[in-house]
């Protein structure tokens, strides 16, 4: 029986889909949904024009930029989550929400071990080729090493 889903949400259109099948499935099995999504802070470094002299930013401006992109992906992880709780309630369905930072395998895993899902639906892709070649394949990595089946929807 499937009576917990987890849903990993960024987003995409994959990603829309993915839940739209998890909303079908817990209706159909008067289901509960958990949305997770993970939002990633790494500030990749871009050294000098001449590498052999200091950086082009300061160490405390990069902090400080550190912190700004911090907190305008955790907002945006926040809506993407607080858009695709509302079209879980619009049909009626338990929800919950999850916003994690960090590696997005690693978080969804953790996730669905503790609160002892019986499926995690992701979608295929996210949000885009390049993205998915700095990180991964979220995905992949989720069906992989989750201690529960995997949907993974196109």
């Amino acid at each position: 029986m499937i009576k917990s889903i987890l849903v990993a949400v960024d987003g995409s259109e994959n990603s829309k889909k993915a839940l739209n099948y998890a909303i079908e499935l817990a209706e159909k099995f008067d289901g509960r949904i958990t949305l997770i999504h993970v939002y990633s802070t790494v500030v990749p470094f871009v050294p000098a024009a001449n590498t052999l002299s200091s950086p082009a930013v300061s160490p405390a401006a990069s902090g400080v930029l550190a912190a700004k992109i911090s907190e305008e992906a955790k907002q945006r992880g926040k809506q993407i989550l607080d858009e695709a709780e509302q079209t879980v309630k619009d049909r009626g369905i338990s929800v919950g929400k999850v916003l994690s930072e960090g590696d997005a395998v690693r978080e969804i895993v953790t996730e669905a071990q503790d609160g002892k899902f019986d499926l995690i639906v992701v979608g295929h892709r996210g949000l885009g080729k390049l993205r998915e070649l700095v990180l991964g394949a979220v995905s992949e990595g989720v069906s992989h090493k989750a201690p529960c089946p995997v949907m993974i929807v196109k």
